[in-house]
């Protein structure tokens, strides 16, 4: 008997019909229309989610202003007292909680990705310390006070970090590799957290001004720090975009990926300069906003599975609905008084994490 014979013949030795041999094809197409089904339920999920957030930045604060008034404010505006807090103060605040969630959340899922460690994120590239110092620098050394002065130290901060830990770990003989990215980012960021704490404890001032930018905060923010990240955050949008396809080859490891014939120093070489435009404008505009890029790709990824196109819509659209989430709990947990939004989200994401971390295949890269 033939090798075609023993393929059109069943368990039982009898010949199978045509569309018993064509089922399994079938049943692919099947499975793979289930998935991208799923997977489009949870971005209408997270999109209206997403809605309700800006709906409730807007709205919500020290002082609750009805719906109605901030669609006037937006499409009717009459100059009363309310619409001018909408217009003047909530508004920039939520765009600016929509861009930086959205540097956020791509950023870390690109960081995961590029670096296959699922526990990477800014601070292990070393570019949120980067910002930092550069930060501490600006207000210590050169008495700049204003956010709208430091922003573009934090960004310059952040793309020196970055190139600084690419060229340590493309050094030697086997180049820009995963382990050697990270364990570079590790080292960067902690000889850049060692000098910002040398220069806040010598500089009581520059202390007292990093607190306030530490905590990581979008208010207070006006539309001139929006507009001067936002060329970087869509920049770092366009480059992911461009070099997605290949994080799912690199996800498979080196070899793999090269015998798929992706060019793996271009792929990776573009996702840090991304990573870098992305994660340092967030930092600049906002400060460190922790456990957002660690904890929604893994959320992401928990939802629509390894598929890194995926993993990055979602996050993309689920990191700013968090950011703003938390923005809101901050306004409302101590009126009048406000926390933080890195604050908040550390509250909400530890336990979030930790739970993810209970769940095997939430956490595989």
């Amino acid at each position: 008997m033939n090798s075609t014979t023993r393929w059109m013949t069943g368990h039982d030795g009898l010949p199978m019909s045509a569309e018993a041999v064509q089922s399994p094809p079938a049943v692919t197409r099947e499975s793979r229309a289930t998935g991208t089904r799923t997977r489009l339920a949870w971005l209408a999920v997270f999109c209206l989610v997403l809605l309700l957030a800006c709906i409730a930045s807007a709205a919500v604060g020290t002082r609750d202003i009805p719906i109605s008034t901030v669609m006037r404010a937006l499409f009717d505006y009459q100059g009363s007292d309310n619409e001018v807090v909408v217009r003047a103060s909530r508004i920039p605040r939520t765009v600016l909680g929509l861009v930086v969630g959205v540097a956020i959340g791509v950023g870390g899922a690109m960081i995961q990705a590029v670096t296959r460690n699922p526990l990477a994120d800014p601070v292990v590239l070393g570019i949120t310390p980067g910002a930092m110092f550069s930060v501490a620098l600006a207000v210590g050394v050169f008495g700049l006070r204003s956010i709208h002065q430091y922003l573009w130290f934090a960004l310059i901060g952040s793309a020196v970090a970055m190139a600084m830990v690419y060229a340590i770990g493309r050094s030697g003989r086997w180049g820009a590799t995963p382990i050697r990215l990270t364990l570079s980012g590790i080292a960067i960021g902690a000889v850049f957290t060692a000098f910002t704490l040398a220069l806040t404890l010598l500089n009581p001032s520059a202390f007292d001004q990093m607190r306030a930018w530490d905590a990581g905060s979008i208010a207070g923010r006006g539309w001139d720090v929006t507009v001067a990240v936002l060329p970087f955050v869509l920049v770092g949008l366009a480059i992911t975009a461009s070099v997605a396809r290949g994080l799912d080859a690199i996800a498979l490891g080196d070899d793999m990926a090269r015998a798929l014939g992706t060019q793996l120093a271009r792929t990776r070489t573009l996702g840090l300069i991304a990573i870098t435009l992305l994660c340092g404008a967030a930092a600049a505009a906002a400060g460190p906003i922790v456990f957002v890029g660690l904890m929604i790709p893994h959320i992401a990824r928990w939802l629509v599975g390894a598929n890194q196109r995926w993993i990055l819509l979602i996050s993309a659209i689920a990191a700013p609905a968090l950011v703003l989430s938390a923005d809101v709990l901050g306004r409302i947990a101590l009126r009048p008084a406000e926390l933080p939004v890195g604050i908040v989200s550390a509250f909400l994401g530890a336990p979030a994490l930790i739970w993810l971390v209970r769940r095997k295949t939430a956490i595989q890269p």
